[in-house]
């Protein structure tokens, strides 16, 4: 076997780090924050009971949970994230209950011995922890009692009422009950927050929020492990350029064929069938860019559009849930479309009713996007009663689609998983030289639907600690992680086919990089988990691996340049530059692969600075640099290799392309650097200074300063926008034929002028 030893240490990899994460997590789940059976006042009135606590959870959920502020710093960033804000409320109502009892005003109107005093104070009854294990208990004393009861109220008029300021418009919450049931989740994620584990000095979510009025700092490890992380990313970057260094980079002596090999290719009938997948990720993409646009705009105007009243029919909650779930939609179905492409044509052979499977998957498909779509709406408006778990919105980030539409998403995956292994089967039989690229293509489609089914390990009253771990399998590793390698494969596969990279070479590239990616993108998972409620260990696990995830990016450069040579052909193989823009989309990906996922993902990363800056702006900042700049330019590259491959003998226009190439690049640059970037680190420094809270509050949210930045946002989403409409009316264009150069053609490996007016046959049907 050429590749024994690839193959050896990508095994090893895998089975060490999921043993580490499978065995650090059920040791985090099983020692998380516990859920009490009852909270109790100092004189033994029963404030509210765990069961309480878990409907306020899922009401929480219901409303939108993640897509409307925050819990522990995981959602969205407009509305405060409510565990900060709870925590940051209940400390000054407290110590303005203790000034008034020694004749003060309030808390301010203390001298600063005095006030430091009643902090102190604070601090020690705060992080006491009064759960009871025998009991099952927590008991509180009579002011937090107070100020829960003070809170409720007040948490009750912003959902019953509505705020501008964090988009939540009137009557999000209007059910009493379920408003004291919300309040009380809200005031256990605080007591998590802010109560010490039992023997330490440090809460359960690691001193996260930063609040001084409680004595929540970053702890020890936090910062330890953050500056361990720096030194073993630098000694990892010199030992990786060392590695590089040292091998045989002599060009290929391999000749580039001098006609398109898929010229004389006629499509199989499964392969005419994906085109309709890729005009509805079109379709899709355009929206979710429509849909940024309008939560964006929500940041600044809360509960309209340009003086439209549009939260009363789409509020900023549903309007988030659909911007994400479409971005992952139409991303993912760009790579499933692919790959069902992809199979007749390593595999030399069609499984008899392949096209059928084909289109069944995408009706499949296409019942789920929209039934799920419909429910998030539904079940978010309050419209679904007890169903909304399962037809609505769960309320988590990335997985929001109700239960039943996850279970069918998830059936369709292993639905396309037969599809691609009785598709690739024969070729696997074949043991030829493809056979250890085809394996890793399987490998990795098999991944893919084992790793969204980790979102279906938690239920709808599990604890949060449960649902984030479990999310985070989904987001990391199914989203970040094999998609990834099921990508890198494909392409590897499409240059191949074109005879552009030799099948050996392919084969080294692709195992290495795996293994590589790997080694620090599996245990990387931990650095989502820092402040969730797990033990220490993951502060290290997080920092070390994540650290690592960074390695292999500094060497992006080198893999871009080498796509671009590709794009640019040689004199006797013009028809290369047919390729041209569909290649460009993945130097595209190479960039942003190492701004994205490499400067802003370590920027965010390390223990220190995530502690300061989590749930603040900074982190969508590294998500659409690397989710939209890296998957999404990945999943749009791979729609227009397929659709250029399934119509080889046809021209494009190439300027239509070229400007959705620049104006996407550089819209989204832009909306990074001239807006989102400046409004995190403002909020970075807010946080630093003066807490969690203060950072994510309207006070500091809603001044001109920070206003002018999230308005001068338009000028990149606008470009951006444009590119979008410019990228879809190319793809339409495809079906219209006004995106084809009917004055040319690609024959024989020459590109040949023709007249104005000339007709181009329509599908190339020579050879096999």
């Amino acid at each position: 076997m050429p590749y024994k030893k690839l193959w050896i240490a990508l095994g090893v990899v895998m089975f060490v780090s999921f043993a580490i994460l499978g065995g650090v997590g059920y040791k985090g789940i099983s020692n998380g924050p516990p859920t009490p059976s009852k909270v109790i006042t100092a004189d033994g009135r029963v404030l509210f009971t765990g069961e309480t606590i878990c409907d306020g959870q899922n009401v929480w959920q219901s409303t939108g949970g993640q897509e409307i502020g925050t819990i522990w710093g995981h959602g969205a960033y407009v509305a405060p994230d409510w565990s900060a804000d709870y925590l940051h409320r209940q400390s000054v109502i407290v110590l303005d209950r203790w000034a008034r009892a020694e004749g003060f005003a309030n808390y301010a109107a203390m001298s600063a011995e005095q006030r430091a005093g009643l902090q102190g104070r604070l601090t020690e009854v705060t992080r006491h922890n009064s759960y009871d294990p025998a009991t099952e208990t927590i008991v509180l004393d009579n002011d937090r009692a107070a100020a829960f009861d003070e809170l409720a109220a007040y948490y009750a008029d912003i959902f019953g009422k509505g705020r501008d300021e964090y988009a939540i418009p009137a009557g999000a919450l209007t059910d009493v009950t379920k408003q004291q049931e919300m309040a009380s989740f809200f005031w256990w994620t605080a007591w998590a927050a802010s109560t010490n584990r039992p023997g330490q000095d440090v809460t359960y979510t690691q001193n996260w929020p930063h609040e001084e009025l409680t004595g929540n700092r970053p702890t020890p490890g936090t910062v330890v492990w953050s500056v361990i992380s720096f030194v073993l990313l630098l000694a990892a970057v010199g030992g990786m350029v060392w590695y590089f260094a040292s091998q045989d980079h002599k060009p290929s002596t391999g000749t580039v064929p001098r006609r398109d090999p898929l010229l004389g290719l006629s499509p199989t009938p499964s392969q005419k069938a994906t085109v309709k997948y890729f005009f509805v990720v079109a379709a899709l993409w355009v929206v979710q860019v429509a849909l940024g646009a309008i939560v964006a705009h929500y940041a600044v105007e809360g509960g309209g559009f340009y003086g439209i009243p549009l939260a009363k029919w789409l509020p900023y909650s549903v309007a988030r849930t659909w911007h994400l779930q479409i971005g992952i939609f139409w991303i993912a179905t760009s790579w499933l479309a692919t790959g069902l492409y992809i199979v007749p044509a390593v595999s030399g052979a069609e499984p008899k009713g392949q096209r059928l499977g084909v289109n069944v998957l995408f009706v499949a498909l296409v019942a789920v996007v929209v039934g799920s779509l419909a429910g998030e709406w539904m079940g978010i408006e309050q419209k679904l009663g007890n169903l909304w778990f399962w037809l609505g919105s769960q309320g988590y980030e990335y997985v929001d689609l109700g239960r039943l539409w996850q279970i069918l998403l998830f059936l369709g995956l292993t639905f396309w998983l037969w599809l691609m292994w009785r598709g690739i089967k024969p070729a696997l039989a074949r043991r030829d030289e493809n056979y250890s690229l085809l394996m890793l293509f399987l490998i990795s489609s098999i991944a893919i639907p084992l790793f969204y089914a980790a979102g279906l390990m938690y239920g709808q009253r599990s604890p949060l600690i449960t649902a984030e771990y479990w999310r985070w399998w989904v987001v990391h590793l199914w989203v970040e992680g094999f998609f990834e390698v099921f990508a890198t494969v494909v392409i590897a596969f499409l240059l191949t086919r074109l005879k552009l990279l030799s099948v050996s070479t392919a084969t080294r590239s692709v195992l290495f990089s795996t293994t590589i990616y790997l080694s620090g993108g599996i245990i990387g998972t931990f650095h989502h988990l820092y402040f969730t409620g797990m033990p220490n260990s993951v502060l290290a696990l997080g920092a070390v691996f994540s650290a690592l995830e960074v390695v292999p990016l500094v060497l992006i450069g080198f893999e871009a340049w080498e796509n671009i040579r590709l794009s640019q052909g040689k004199a006797d193989s013009p028809w290369i530059s047919a390729y041209k823009w569909p290649i460009y989309f993945f130097v595209a990906v190479a960039f942003w692969n190492f701004v994205g996922a490499g400067l802003f993902g370590f920027m965010i990363n390390p223990p220190i600075a995530l502690y300061y800056v989590q749930g603040l702006n900074l982190t969508p900042v590294h998500g659409h640099a690397a989710l939209f700049g890296v998957y999404g330019m990945l999943g749009l590259g791979l729609m227009l290799f397929c659709l250029r491959a399934l119509r080889p003998g046809l021209m494009w226009k190439d300027r239509p392309l070229a400007i959705a190439f620049w104006s996407l690049n550089i819209g989204l640059a832009l909306m990074i650097l001239i807006s989102m970037l400046p409004v995190g680190l403002l909020q970075a420094w807010a946080s630093v200074e003066y807490g969690t809270w203060y950072a994510r509050s309207a006070e500091f949210m809603q001044t001109p300063l920070l206003n002018r930045l999230r308005w001068m946002r338009m000028i990149g989403d606008t470009l951006f926008a444009f590119g979008a409409l410019v990228l879809g009316w190319f793809v339409l264009g495809l079906v219209t034929g006004h995106s084809f150069d009917h004055t040319a053609k690609l024959d024989e490996g020459e590109y040949s002028p023709r007249p104005v007016g000339a007709k181009v046959e329509d599908e190339v049907t020579v050879g096999d």
